[in-house]
């Protein structure tokens, strides 16, 4: 009795042995696989832009949010105050500006005006000149009597005196516009400098509310109604479920075969007896010790080499339901099948496109 049993015991051994070989051999010898994963998530940490105290919180731990959403209003009291006194600012540096340009129309009027006079002062002297020259013929041929020509001769002068003063005049009406052009140019740098400071008051009036930049779920709310908070303070962070994927820290000698493209399953240990799909996304642009605080420097005498891993990102198919049981921070084990060169192909052919 007991030979036939140990006959059959030993060829199911040897059956089990060899299915198990022949699964190595056709599937076994491709999959890496390690427990080193976690799920993770790009999350958002809300902080303030201005500082103040908190007017209204209008968000609660776990709370789900669309982007835009209000999240945190801060009292807004200062921050009005002081967009309006840039606005009368703004305005007055406009007024300013407006007055200038009616000065600068009138200057030009002046000037108009005193050119007109230099016509007239170089008429003037022209006709005075036509009266001394004759003038003079006349005493010449004692005609005209001494005086008539002494006071021909001394309105010749005062007729010259008076186009030079016309002139002069004229020229400094001239200078007084390029006065008033240079004084435009800085009455417009005044405007502009009035309405980047009103902009800088309204974006600080707007930033005292604080919006969702994504959807997502509230989580670590340290905000109360009364705090006062300053630019850099973390009131609460925002989880962008269910974008979530997953990161498997590979050891360097498991990489020689794992692409881009290639079908993942992921295990995760929330989700006892649950399988999800995805596909390896890409590599981190070094191994995980290199990105630690203290980086290894391995220059000393007493080297001993350490497998080093490396971060792998890891997708999860779009249409997966099991996504939105997810949270970041769980443990998973992640399966890289390496059999499947049309994903390959097609990972490579696309990123080829994007360069």
């Amino acid at each position: 009795m007991r030979k036939p049993w140990g006959i059959l015991v030993l060829v199911a051994l040897i059956a089990a042995g060899t299915a198990g070989a022949a699964y190595w051999w056709r599937v076994g010898r491709f999959i890496e696989s390690t427990d080193d994963a976690f799920v993770q998530a790009d999350i958002s940490a809300i902080s303030p832009k201005v500082e103040g105290y908190v007017r209204e919180v209008h968000v609660t731990d776990n709370q789900q949010v669309k982007a835009g959403d209000v999240l945190v209003v801060i009292d807004d009291r200062d921050f009005t105050a002081r967009a309006d006194q840039a606005r009368g600012s703004r305005d007055a540096a406009h007024a300013a500006l407006a007055m200038l340009e009616t000065r600068r129309n009138w200057q030009k009027a002046v000037i108009e005006q005193a050119a007109a006079a230099v016509a007239s002062a170089e008429a003037e002297l022209h006709r005075s000149q036509l009266e001394l020259t004759r003038q003079r013929n006349l005493s010449k041929m004692d005609v005209a009597s001494r005086q008539k020509f002494e006071s021909a001769e001394a309105d010749a002068e005062k007729a010259d005196a008076g186009m030079n003063r016309a002139r002069a005049a004229l020229a400094a009406e001239r200078d007084q516009l390029a006065v008033l052009d240079a004084e435009r140019v800085q009455d417009q740098a005044k405007v502009k400098q009035a309405e980047a400071a009103l902009q800088l008051a309204k974006n600080d009036l707007d930033d005292t509310v604080i919006r969702a930049p994504i959807d997502g779920v509230v989580g670590n709310k340290g905000v109360e109604i009364g705090q006062l908070v300053k630019p850099g303070t973390l009131l609460l962070a925002l989880v962008p479920l269910p974008n979530v994927y997953v990161v498997a820290n590979f050891k360097e000698t498991q990489l020689a075969g794992i692409r881009p493209g290639q079908p993942v399953s992921v295990t995760v240990d929330a989700l006892p007896g649950k399988t999800l799909r995805g596909y390896v996304e890409s590599f981190a642009p070094a191994s995980g010790a290199l990105f630690s605080l203290l980086p290894p420097e391995n220059a000393t005498g007493n080297f001993t080499k350490i497998v080093q891993r490396v971060p792998v990102r890891i997708a999860l198919a779009p249409d997966e339901r099991l996504r939105d049981a997810l949270r970041p921070g769980l443990s998973a084990v992640v399966e890289v099948d390496t059999r499947a060169p049309a994903a390959l192909a097609a990972a490579e052919a696309a990123a080829a496109a994007q360069r």
